[in-house]
Parts: C-alpha cells; structure tokens; sequence
C-alpha cells in the first residue's frame, strides 16, 4: 500500500466539517509517523503559500523534488492542499497539533522545517512573510535558534553561508569538537537514519541536500584550520 493510498484513508476518515487538526490527533502514534510526517509537510505548505500570498510552479515542482507523486496520487496530494488552504483553523494550531504529534521527536520536526525551506526557496526569493512563519512554526516546535539559523543558512543565499552556522557549532570549539559534530550531522543525515526515524521513502531529496551541505561546511572549516 503507497503512502498516498493511506492518506487517502486517513482523509477518508475524517467526520463532515473536521479539518485536518483531526488528523494530526489520530497519527500521533507509530506506525503511521511517514503519513504524519508527509501530510504535515503538505499541510504547512499550503499555509505558508498562504502567508506569502501565491503558489508558485517553482514551489509545485519542489514539493514534487521532496515526494514523488505518480498521477493517480495527484488527488490525494492536492486534497490535503486544499483542506489545509480552506481550513479556518490558522497555522499556528496547525504546527501546535504537529509538535504534539511528533512529541519528543527533535529530529522529525527538523526534517519538517528542512522540506519547509526547501518549498520556500523554490522560487529563487525568501520572502519577509516566509521568514516570519518559519521562525513562528520553529518557536511553537521549540527548536533551538542554532539550529533554526544552521537550515536557513543552508538554503537562503542572502549571503555566503557561515560554515559554522551551518553546522550549528561555535567558531570557539576545538577543532576535535567541531568534527565530532560534523560526523554525528552525517550519520544523522543518512537516508536510512531519516527512513527509520519515519520520514518517508519519497523524501530522500533531503537528505541529499543536507549531506552535501553540511560536507562542504566541514571542508571549508577544515581548509581554513590548515592555513
């Protein structure tokens, strides 16, 4: 059974007038953690297109980057799109239901943030809206603000990204440390870690991207060591 085939059941189970805060309720327990996980993405998405006035094609295609949709999936993707568009319920409860969902769970909610900033860079610009509804999802997650700095450092290009801020570390720490760090980013990064912690097979495409950017973080801290 595909991913989108139990999603389709989990928004077939819905009452008349429950939203998706419903939903959220009733995947908060393991095994449906990679649905969870994809219909929140979807979910948030939609309220951060929302926030920013427009849905772009560059968007569209990201989210497609992230999961792969066959066309028979395309209605079950674009359901939840819209309930999450329509639903009066704003995106604050949204990412509370979210973090209660994935309670104790940090590293889930960051590959959440990492897809969000993944959609939100689609169209080549970071809007002030964008960034204002990632830094209030990342506060209702109750992450860290190095951590929140360490994604967007990797995906805006507002600047040369900081190879500390990306790593999350302090320039400060011994060059042993910072290496531990960047060896436990990598084996937290492998796309079989991330499958089992219950992100989705369709969603590898993160943890490509990280791997490359968190290894060119290290390189270029290293070089600098050794001049």
């Amino acid at each position: 059974m595909s991913i989108w085939t139990r999603i389709s059941e989990a928004l077939a189970a819905l009452a008349k007038g429950e939203g998706l805060t419903a939903v959220f309720e009733r995947l908060r327990q393991p095994p449906e953690r990679s649905v969870a996980f994809t219909i929140a993405v979807i979910a948030l998405s939609a309220k951060m297109a929302k926030a920013d006035g427009q849905v772009t094609r560059n968007e569209v295609a990201a989210f497609r980057e992230i999961f792969t949709i066959a066309p028979e999936d395309e209605p079950a993707a674009a359901r939840v799109f819209n309930l999450a568009r329509q639903d009066v319920a704003g995106f604050e409860e949204y990412a509370r239901r979210i973090r209660r969902m994935f309670e104790g769970n940090a590293e889930q909610l960051s590959d959440l943030m990492e897809g969000l900033f993944y959609i939100a860079m689609a169209d080549g610009n970071y809007h002030s809206a964008e960034n204002a509804f990632l830094e209030r999802v990342a506060e209702i997650f109750e992450m860290p603000d190095t951590a929140f700095r360490a994604l967007r450092a990797r995906f805006v290009p507002d600047c040369a990204p900081d190879p500390f801020t990306v790593l999350g570390v302090n320039p400060e720490m011994p060059m042993e440390e910072i290496r531990k760090h960047w060896r436990q980013l990598v084996r937290e990064s492998h796309p079989d870690v991330m499958c089992a912690r219950g992100l989705p097979e369709e969603a590898i495409k993160l943890s490509e991207r990280r791997l490359i950017a968190i290894n060119q973080a290290w390189e270029e801290i290293s070089a600098r060591e050794q001049v």
